[in-house]
């Protein structure tokens, strides 16, 4: 079992910056596959961003990418996207993932594990 705490959203103007934590507990943290999603209320959990086990491997959404950054630090057993450049389009609950195997998942199938989400609205 994987336990998943996000934390570090809040309400932001649009142009500026939040970075998102999310810290694991349970099994062994460097042998899992991260990512993060967002959901706003009606619509599917989309792709935000993931990182492979080692952190040598991330992918991004086209929509994300050149402003939002995934990465891990395996010793502190945590997880984290800095968001950069925030527009209003990136309000949404944001949840932290995990895959027990070490590929590096864009589909919200292909993760075991769940956080419980963090909150970003951006404002105009």
């Amino acid at each position: 079992q994987v336990q998943l705490v996000e934390s570090g959203g809040r309400l932001v103007q649009a142009g500026g910056s939040l970075r998102l934590s999310c810290a694991a507990s349970g099994r062994t943290f460097s042998s899992l596959g991260m990512g993060w999603f967002r959901q706003v209320p009606g619509k599917e959990r989309d792709f935000v961003a993931a990182i492979s086990w080692s952190g040598g491997s991330t992918y991004y959404a086209d929509s994300v990418k050149g402003r939002f950054t995934i990465s891990r630090d395996n010793g502190k057993r945590n997880v984290y996207l800095q968001m950069n450049s925030l527009k209003p389009e990136d309000t949404a609950a944001y949840y932290c993932a995990a895959d027990s195997s070490p590929r590096v998942g864009v589909r919200a199938d292909e993760y075991d594990y769940w956080g419980q989400g963090t909150q970003v609205t951006v404002s105009s």
